[in-house]
């Protein structure tokens, strides 16, 4: 009996102290409301983007900024500010080391820049970890698009023809996937570097400087570029992260790989995307402040008015939640040293790749085999040189070559110093 009351009276105290705890957890919950809900009320919140402004992007950032705050304790008002540079390194630096750690800055990226550290990039001063991932609009499919009738119809065409690609700079995917396509599958792409950002890129396509880049996620063709997308004139000839089923016919990368090794490596490189619209802060923002925002950013994201203003800008939604995407971008870093090695080896930036390149237009005066001479803008007269192997000539949107040049023509060109083109776009 008293053993039975022993037992007994320990149940009792094991009941007693659940209780205690349970009354104190009930206690402080609307505590914690509280305080955070006076940290926030009367904030600006600030949303950076790290591209330029007009493009998916920020159209996906405006769309938290109309959102998120009414699902924030305290309702702060939002603002968004890009800051582009290095494919989103810059602000990416920014966010590591300067921007408050306590919930009020966020950052969407590209994924690319998150991963740049792993590539042994050194402009990166941070590393992969360093951020926590709020939440993901958009499990991303990205693309290689090209112009129709610019000389490249398939991914194949890439194989066995020369291609002018173009792209911001080299730490961007715009770059980075045909430089790495040009290492591990042999494709003939020649990337045009110092656009400032995907809608230059199209200028630059529409102009006849280059064929295409692979700088279109699905999301930008069927927002910012739809018109062109749905016209049949832009068109995607490869697709990367989140395999699209709006692309039958259009090969994914994976479908490459010969190996499981092939496919790892793949992934790492290509597949980064699937974070493309993601939102990060910074590490050491505290634990139930994160928790308040990855719960906000999925009510936005289910919101309906914010859902009806993304389909009609043709913005997709693929909800992946804050600890998907952690989880996500830790397993994608999570690979060998020897994959690690491949894929840095894929991505070495050599120095025949045009990182710096100055910009001329104006009107041909003379051309010949392997010297061309051009009146600017300004007036002002240049001799340039000609390569077989170094220079591109696009005439009316269409590969070329020197003897296709005839004086008079209105001609863009990108040259390396001294005097070495490097594209040449006339019409």
């Amino acid at each position: 009996m008293a053993g039975s009351e022993t037992r007994f009276a320990r149940e009792i105290r094991r009941c007693a102290a659940v209780l205690f705890v349970l009354a104190a957890c009930l206690a402080l919950a609307p505590q914690e409301a509280t305080a955070q809900e006076a940290f926030y009320r009367g904030k600006l919140v600030t949303v950076i983007v790290g591209d330029p402004p007009g493009g998916a992007a920020d159209a996906y950032a405006r769309l938290l900024q109309s959102t998120l705050g009414k699902y924030l304790p305290g309702n702060p008002n939002l603002i968004v500010q890009t800051m582009p540079g290095a494919s989103s390194i810059i602000a990416a630096n920014y966010l590591h080391k300067s921007a408050p750690k306590d919930g009020t800055v966020l950052l969407m990226p590209q994924a690319a820049a998150i991963m740049a550290p792993l590539f042994g990039n050194q402009a990166a001063a941070y590393k992969p970890s360093d951020f926590v991932w709020i939440g993901n609009f958009d499990q991303a499919t990205g693309t290689c698009s090209v112009w129709r009738g610019a000389g490249v119809s398939s991914f194949q065409d890439l194989l066995t023809h020369p291609a002018m690609l173009g792209a911001v700079a080299p730490s961007g995917v715009a770059s980075e996937y045909p430089r790495s396509m040009n290492a591990l599958f042999g494709t003939r792409i020649r990337v045009i570097h110092g656009y400032e950002g995907t809608g230059q890129l199209v200028l630059a396509i529409h102009n006849g400087e280059i064929q295409g880049a692979c700088a279109f996620m699905l999301s930008a063709l069927k927002g910012p570029f739809r018109n062109d997308y749905e016209s049949g004139k832009l068109f995607p000839i490869i697709q990367f992260a989140r395999k699209s089923e709006e692309l039958k016919g259009v090969p994914h990368i994976l479908d490459f790989a010969k190996t499981d090794e092939d496919r790892k490596l793949f992934n790492l490189v290509y597949n980064r995307d699937t974070l493309g619209r993601g939102i990060v802060v910074p590490l050491g923002v505290p634990a139930e402040r994160v928790a308040l925002l990855r719960a906000a950013f999925e009510s936005a994201v289910r919101d309906p008015a914010l859902r009806e203003t993304a389909e009609r800008a043709g913005l997709p939604l693929n909800f992946m939640s804050g600890a998907e995407a952690e989880a996500f971008a830790k397993d994608l870093a999570n690979v060998s040293p020897e994959i690690v090695a491949r894929a840095q080896a894929a991505l070495d930036f050599g120095k025949n790749e045009n990182e710096h390149l100055k910009s001329l237009a104006g009107k041909l005066n003379a051309a010949g085999k392997d010297r061309i001479a051009l009146t600017d803008e300004a007036g002002k007269p240049h001799d340039l040189r000609l390569s077989d192997a170094a220079s591109m000539i696009m005439i009316a949107g269409k590969p070329g070559d020197a003897g296709d040049l005839k004086p008079g023509m209105g001609c863009s060109l990108r040259y390396a110093e001294p005097d070495l083109v490097q594209m040449l776009a006339c019409k």
